[in-house]
């Protein structure tokens, strides 16, 4: 779906707020999102990092599979995009989540992940993978309660965290996650 039709499925999307499938002219507003989003994360580089993280092709190819939430007045309040894999039948996949600060702890993540997980279920899938930065502790510590298991690593971090060095290159380590639906 690539146009502003609202997006029914299961997990309660709070009050005052729109769900709909992204389309291409959102790129600009979630690449100012994934600059201010994570408090200063990386510092410019990190955000830089984050930016490319999301290119416009995910809101033309993976639309479908991608939920944008917005307030009232429009303004973008969080994002999830997310894929079926074109490689493993069993699999979907969650590429980037971001919730506005003041959105957080209101249900929002685990309602689009909700959501995601019911896409992933109808389309045949029987597991959900991400990964994330082993520096975002957050990210690390949220996907676990959301019932996602750290896969093995190369390496432990300082916090026990499995780690996978150069996952995305050199430098750029990965924690990574699986869930089974």
């Amino acid at each position: 779906m690539t146009d502003n039709t609202p997006v029914p499925s299961p997990g309660a999307i709070p009050s005052g707020l729109t769900l709909r499938h992204p389309v291409p002219s959102d790129h600009p507003r979630l690449q100012v999102a994934l600059a201010d989003w994570w408090g200063g994360l990386g510092g410019e580089a990190g955000a830089l990092q984050r930016k490319l993280l999301v290119p416009r092709l995910f809101l033309q190819h993976f639309a479908g599979t991608s939920f944008l939430v917005e307030r009232q007045d429009g303004t973008l309040h969080a994002f999830l995009i997310g894929l079926l894999s074109q490689t493993d039948p069993r699999t979907a996949y969650i590429h980037f989540v971001g919730i506005c600060p003041d959105g957080r702890r209101d249900g929002l993540g685990r309602a689009l992940y909700e959501r995601f997980f019911a896409l992933a279920r109808e389309a045949g899938r029987s597991q959900v993978r991400c990964i994330t930065s082993p520096n975002n502790r957050n990210s690390v510590a949220y996907h676990t309660r959301m019932g996602f298991h750290l896969e093995p690593g190369d390496h432990l971090d300082e916090h026990g965290t499995p780690v996978h060095t150069d996952y995305d290159g050199p430098g750029l380590d990965r924690v990574s996650f699986v869930r089974e639906l």
